[in-house]
């Protein structure tokens, strides 16, 4: 059985002591909590801090937002992979719709940061999702399977199990409009299906896929109970500690 993975992406949003606030709470919260995989991904500025607070919780992993796919250079403004694994970051995320949107990322950029990721010992959280206007469009699997070849094209069978998959439908992205679960788990079970082709059954079969949307503590229980749906990234309720122990509560009770 996949192993749930509930990651809060905080995007740009938290100051230090914002972020030292919202520990004192959550941390409290989950400190028992072991029975899916935790992950907190702040923007840059509290990458340091917030690592500090979590090098004694061993149930709570730290993300980073962003990447460069080279490992240094001349790249004003940007983060290599090295530079987010000194600071004992586990976890990457890659391709997000924001990114791919307001900052034109292609999918080959999306594959590169992923293979760089791999080779820092970071695992890629790489995210996939199609518009509205391609959904009334019914170009759902097309723009997925596009999507998940061109962004994971060259990773073996061992780096796609080490490579976590986020399905955002952008149209549900803080919107407050959510996938409805059979929506979703519809989404999930198709891209299993690409996966076991671009790899095989098996290693499509361990690959953990989240659902980024708009979930909240609301809808968790259903969303997380989807055959094919193994966590979630959560955006808005994710800066609400309380809020966000309770989706890793409810996901854990499943």
């Amino acid at each position: 059985m996949r192993r749930k993975i509930i990651a809060a992406n905080w995007k740009m949003n938290m100051t230090l002591n914002e972020s030292d606030s919202y520990l004192d709470t959550f941390l409290l919260e989950v400190a028992e909590e072991k029975r899916v995989d935790i992950v907190l991904v702040p923007p840059f500025t509290t990458l340091a801090r917030v690592s500090e607070r979590l090098n004694k919780i061993q149930n709570v992993k730290l993300g980073a937002q962003n990447m460069h796919w080279e490992m240094g250079g001349a790249f004003t403004g940007e983060i290599s992979a090295p530079m987010i694994r000194e600071l004992f970051a586990r976890y990457v995320i890659v391709g997000h719709s924001e990114r791919r949107a307001l900052f034109g990322e292609t999918d080959e950029i999306v594959n590169r940061k992923a293979r760089a990721a791999h080779e820092a010992s970071l695992k890629p959280i790489v995210c996939i999702g199609e518009t509205l206007a391609e959904r009334d469009a019914d170009k759902v699997e097309q723009v997925l399977e596009t999507q998940l070849r061109g962004s994971l094209a060259g990773l073996d069978a061992k780096t796609l199990t080490d490579t976590v998959l986020a399905y955002e439908p952008v149209w549900a992205i803080g919107t407050g409009r959510t996938a409805t679960p059979g929506q979703a788990q519809a989404a999930h079970a198709f891209i299993r299906k690409v996966l076991a082709e671009i790899s095989d059954t098996a290693t499509a079969e361990k690959v953990r896929i989240q659902y980024g949307g708009s979930v909240k503590p609301g809808n968790t229980a259903e969303l997380m109970s989807q055959p094919d749906i193994d966590g979630a990234l959560v955006g808005g309720a994710s800066l609400v500690a309380r809020d966000f122990a309770e989706i890793i509560k409810i996901t854990a009770a499943l």
